[in-house]
């Protein structure tokens, strides 16, 4: 590396490098953030802390189709038994998930609780 030191007046130390050794310090520090993110992930998959989803469910998800519906499917759920287990009427449920009703703060709470999923996967 060809670094070159400089004090300032004020006595700060200042350090110049060629700009592509810069760019290639940005492209390092970028990658090793981007490996502690995987190693991170792959820590919290192996602890059960995350999941990995089929692409089908995330075909649905893309062409629009409501996140209530597509993780109810993946969680292998009825609409009664997930209305049951939430402690949401049917037809409530039913309107969610056709997007006729967005469902309150605390409805999709209950959702996301009986879903075992952060509140966040259900809304868009």
């Amino acid at each position: 590396m060809t670094a070159q030191t400089i004090v300032t007046p004020s006595g700060e130390r200042l350090v110049m490098l060629p700009e592509a050794e810069y760019e290639a310090l940005l492209a390092a520090a970028e990658d090793a953030a981007d490996g502690a993110a995987v190693e991170a992930f792959r820590r919290k998959l192996a602890a059960g802390e995350e999941e990995l989803l089929p692409a089908a469910m995330i075909d649905r998800v893309l062409a629009g189709e409501s996140l209530v519906r597509v993780w109810r499917d993946h969680r292998g759920l009825t609409a009664k038994a997930l209305a049951e287990k939430a402690g949401i009427a049917r037809a409530y449920l039913s309107q969610i998930e056709a997007g006729k009703r967005e469902g309150t703060v605390d409805t999709l709470r209950k959702l996301a609780t009986a879903l075992g999923v952060a509140i966040d996967d259900l809304v868009p």
